[in-house]
């Protein structure tokens, strides 16, 4: 039986966070909607990552060894109707649960939420990301869902785990299967800290080495990648010249960042591909 104020479980998982997470446990038990169960699930951390969990939330759970099975295992726990997904270097501005609620009943035949997420931090290259991740609001082929029915991420399995990197697309295509996703008008704030340009290209060559990984070795009939080419990204970005041109020097940056990203991709593909022909042939 459906209420007014359904329970909403919010679900964050962490390794060796400290530095960021205070701040989105924060924003999340200060959300202006009344009911919330918030759950954390630790992927064995070193550090106080734990401990400054324990003060927010008495469901902190251990689990590992990726992101996915942290969250499946999570909504396994969960006693929601609903259930949201944040990464520890998210903020969630003060309505974003109240309006998911808000979006999911005004829209019954959505059983999916896109929430759309504007970067900050510290330096030019956090600007520059800050920048990029404007061009993304209301393109579905870029932006996955992060707010679910707990049944309808149930039905469809969750987040593939044997996935390292594009799973949230993946879970959002095979969603779109059964359901409609709908758009929430609040945002999250993602925290990029100190970003470097080496930091984003290691991550971007880590998880696309996952990625490939998975696709080779399972098949994949049914994942789904972002529908986006490079090309579609280039041409998003220079549609709006006048945000690339607001403040040139972050425009330039930003291409730049993202043309070494895209190559980071390809050696991670590369790699990934080397590896598992070397595996195929011993």
């Amino acid at each position: 039986m459906k209420t007014a104020t359904p329970l909403v479980s919010v679900i964050v998982t962490t390794r060796n966070n400290t530095e960021t997470l205070s701040a989105c446990l924060s924003s999340i038990t200060a959300q202006t909607y009344p009911a919330i169960e918030l759950i954390v699930v630790d992927n064995n951390s070193t550090d106080d990552t734990k401990a400054i969990a324990a003060r927010y939330t008495k469901h902190v759970f251990n689990k590992g060894p990726e992101r996915s099975v942290q969250r499946n295992f999570a909504v396994q726990k969960a006693q929601g109707e609903y259930v949201c997904i944040i990464d520890s270097d998210m903020e969630l501005a003060d309505a974003v649960i109240a309006s998911c609620v808000e979006t999911a009943q005004q829209h019954p035949e959505a059983e999916a939420i896109i929430i759309p997420e504007e970067s900050f931090g510290v330096g030019f290259w956090a600007q520059c990301k800050r920048l990029e991740r404007s061009f993304y609001v209301g393109q579905d082929a870029i932006e996955a869902a992060r707010f679910f029915t707990k049944h309808v991420y149930q039905q469809v399995g969750g987040y593939n785990e044997a996935m390292v990197g594009g799973e949230d697309w993946d879970l959002s295509q095979r969603i779109r299967k059964v359901t409609a996703i709908a758009r929430s008008q609040a945002y999250i704030r993602h925290n990029e800290g100190r970003l470097n340009l080496h930091k984003a290209l290691k991550k971007r060559f880590y998880y696309t080495v996952g990625f490939v990984q998975y696709f080779q070795n399972q098949g994949a009939k049914n994942a789904g990648a972002p529908a986006a080419s490079v090309f579609s990204y280039y041409g998003l970005f220079l549609s709006h010249p006048g945000k690339l041109l607001r403040n040139p020097a972050y425009g330039i940056g930003m291409l730049f960042m993202k043309t070494c990203e895209f190559g980071a991709n390809a050696l991670g593909y590369v790699s990934a591909t080397r590896k598992l022909a070397a595996k195929e042939a011993k």
